[in-house]
């Protein structure tokens, strides 16, 4: 690519899309040339960038790649209309509203040779990025369980996917990711209280192929924001707060608490706690760095449509065991690392 400025265009411009303009209008090296959503206020597009009616319209804007954060259920139909054009993209998470569109997503844009990205934006979150570094050098010891909980009030904005395949392929994904393994088999449970069709509350369990385990708590009933991961090991755990981007350890320790009533509290052994010193960039603004060096060819660590795809196949099989009241055994869903 050597087209100085790479030029972007957008595509829905919804709560998450305002903050991909946002970063869009002022990421070196890329220019925001145009913005497509049938419903949206002019005034919410950045200043000097026009907005217009139709993909057709946004393509002929010669694009280099295109953002896609329309609905889910979108995505598909969006998807391949720029894989058609030519025009490389980054599409939000999840990839696709069913396991069969994500597959047709990763086809097309693979066999065009075109670069394209799924926007899992926790892989850019500061806490998660230096957990991975940790585990990977074994910092940890043998991975034993991952625990994610990811709950909150329920957003008006979200209509055409549950809160599986909404919130909970973050965990999937990051799960995957952090640890190198995928699910060998899930045990999930849901119930939809918001009287809306979809699932507003999931509880899974899920055998990993490494051997530790996972729980998964997504919830859209919470009156508060959580997210949190803690990574159990051999020498003790980390927890990441991807909401403040914190990365704690607690290690076991091997120090004999002496005080009878103390132990009873605290456990017969303690160590050290630590809270790392972590540089906390925007992970919206890194995801599309990276991406942007994607498309020029340089180094760069993108979610791939291979990975979105593996990631949506599995929050169909929490939906599945769900839907029976069984546990549910993957085949071939494929690492994510």
């Amino acid at each position: 690519m050597n087209r100085q400025q790479l030029r972007v265009g957008l595509i829905g411009l919804g709560a998450m899309g305002r903050n991909h303009a946002r970063v869009l209008h002022g990421l070196d090296g890329v220019e925001l040339v145009g913005v497509v959503d049938p419903v949206a206020d002019k005034r919410a597009v950045p200043a000097d960038v026009p907005l217009v009616d139709t993909i057709e319209q946004l393509v002929e804007l010669e694009l280099d790649y295109a953002v896609v954060a329309c609905p889910t259920a979108e995505h598909e139909t969006v998807g391949l209309a720029l894989a058609e054009a030519g025009v490389s993209a980054l599409i939000e998470k999840p990839l696709a509203h069913t396991s069969g569109a994500a597959r047709r997503l990763a086809e097309a844009f693979a066999s065009r040779g075109l670069v394209a990205g799924v926007g899992h934006i926790e892989r850019f979150n500061p806490a998660i990025t230096n957990l991975r570094s940790r585990l990977e050098a074994g910092e940890l010891g043998e991975i034993l369980q991952v625990v994610t909980r990811r709950q909150g009030p329920f957003p008006h904005r979200i209509a055409d996917v549950g809160v599986v395949k909404d919130l909970a392929t973050h965990d999937i994904d990051l799960t995957c990711w952090v640890t190198g393994q995928s699910y060998r088999s899930i045990t999930a449970r849901t119930v939809s209280r918001s009287g809306r069709i979809h699932e507003d509350l999931l509880s899974a369990v899920g055998s990993l192929t490494g051997g530790a385990i996972a729980n998964h708590s997504v919830n859209w009933l919470s009156p508060f924001k959580e997210r949190t991961a803690v990574v159990t090991g051999d020498r003790g755990c980390f927890i990441a707060d991807t909401l403040t981007a914190d990365l704690t350890f607690y290690a076991n320790g091997v120090e004999n608490t002496e005080w009878e009533a103390l132990r009873a509290f605290r456990g017969v052994s303690e160590g050290d706690m630590i809270r790392y010193a972590i540089r906390k960039r925007e992970p919206l603004q890194v995801e599309h760095e990276q991406f942007r060096d994607a498309m020029l060819g340089l180094d760069s660590d993108i979610v791939d449509l291979a990975q979105g795809r593996a990631t949506v196949e599995i929050s169909e099989m929490m939906l599945r065991s769900a839907e029976r009241g069984e546990t549910v055994e993957l085949d071939g869903a494929g690492a994510l690392s």
